[in-house]
């Protein structure tokens, strides 16, 4: 990106996708084990296609999940309650391939090390009031709003699929306007023309009206930027109906968008001794509270473990170069204020607790609420201090 100017761009699926239904499902089994039995063992993960669930992986806890039933609730409440959608909460066939945790990875991990190796990344930039990239933040919001609307009844047509994409413009490295916006969202057969083959022109502005311009800030569109709504005419068929699923599937979805790097683990169904979620929040919450201190305007940070050990392996860190600090001092001061073992991210953030559904669906990252402990700046204060 040497370039004065250009664009990036980011995506986002709502939680009707079929790749997120199996998120939010793994991260429910994950909740529900984690109510009954805080040290609960989790990795589960889901795979859904036409008219069938399979829940695998392997669980170790004192708990019982009755899966049947969570799952079902669990598709209910995404929206899947009309047959025309091709999927239903109370008519596909569910598979339970659930089975217990290695014993070889239970030894590392009960010790409090890693649950496996690998590199997580975190990172934050201050172009959003939320610290995260201008793109990925719109592209939730898009898909989140349309997700509103569906379940608010204000278009009756709409279904639980869909999909939104940002193209932002840079200047500079600053956000200067939206280039390009494009929504696909699944629908009913009440909005195609009379030909059938593309929804009208009036189905198309109201979703331009009822989806983006509430969205995305007036300042940032201009006369060229451009929309493209359900771009191949018409989108009836959707959801497992029209494609598989499979957890950790959308991890550039449930993080920064593209725009920073990527371990390569995914989050959901994962209960927080794996590194792969709980190190990965950590380094999350270090950059942000790093960016809200003024230490830097964009922070990226790796950690990476080995299974068995407590201790990172590597801190990599790296701001932009009008960073107050140089990498070396600002590994100092994370390892002073942050608890980067397993079991100290834990305490830090308080991970042991039911909180992760709600994170299986509009990222991880850039999100308010009690569950987000990791989007905390509580830190900066602090590390404006050191600096």
């Amino acid at each position: 990106m040497g370039d004065k100017t250009y664009l990036f761009s980011s995506e986002s699926v709502t939680e009707g996708h079929p790749d997120k239904i199996c998120d939010q499902i793994s991260d429910a089994v994950l909740d529900d084990v984690l109510r009954q039995d805080i040290n609960g063992r989790v990795a589960c993960e889901t795979f859904v296609t036409v008219g069938l669930v399979l829940v695998g992986g392997e669980i170790t806890t004192t708990g019982y999940v009755d899966l049947p039933t969570l799952v079902r609730q669990v598709i209910r409440d995404i929206g899947y309650t009309n047959p025309d959608f091709g999927f239903h909460y109370n008519t596909f066939a569910l598979l339970n391939c659930i089975g217990k945790q290695s014993p070889d990875i239970a030894q590392g991990v009960d010790v409090g090390g890693a649950g496996d190796q690998g590199l997580m990344t975190g990172y934050a930039s201050n172009e959003t009031d939320e610290l995260m990239p201008m793109p990925i933040m719109l592209a939730h919001k898009l898909t989140k709003r349309m997700a509103d609307v569906r379940k608010s009844g204000e278009l009756s047509y709409l279904g639980p699929d869909g999909k939104s994409q940002v193209s932002v413009e840079y200047e500079e490295g600053k956000p200067k306007r939206v280039d390009t916006v494009v929504i696909a969202c699944q629908h009913t057969e009440e909005i195609l023309d009379y030909v059938g083959t593309s929804i009208t022109e009036k189905a198309r502005q109201e979703m331009i009206d009822k989806f983006i311009r509430p969205v995305i800030p007036a300042e940032l569109l201009d006369e060229n930027t451009k929309f493209y709504v359900n771009q191949t005419g018409k989108f009836v068929i959707g959801g497992p109906q029209s494609d598989t699923g499979m957890t950790g599937r959308k991890i550039i979805v449930d993080t920064y968008g593209g725009i920073a790097t990527h371990g390569g683990g995914a989050f959901s169904g994962k209960d927080p001794t794996k590194v792969d979620r709980s190190a990965a929040y950590m380094a999350r919450y270090i950059a942000k509270n790093l960016v809200a201190a003024g230490i830097a305007e964009k922070c990226q940070i790796q950690l990476a473990y080995v299974i068995g050990r407590a201790e990172p392996v590597s801190i990599n860190i790296f701001t932009d170069p009008l960073s107050k600090l140089p990498p070396s001092r600002i590994e100092e001061i994370v390892r002073k204020h942050f608890q980067l073992t397993p079991a100290g991210m834990m305490e830090q953030l308080n991970l042991r607790r039911p909180i992760f559904r709600k994170t299986s669906v509009y990222g991880h990252f850039g999100r308010n609420g009690d569950e987000f402990t990791w989007e905390k700046t509580d830190k900066a204060a602090d590390l404006a201090r050191e600096a």
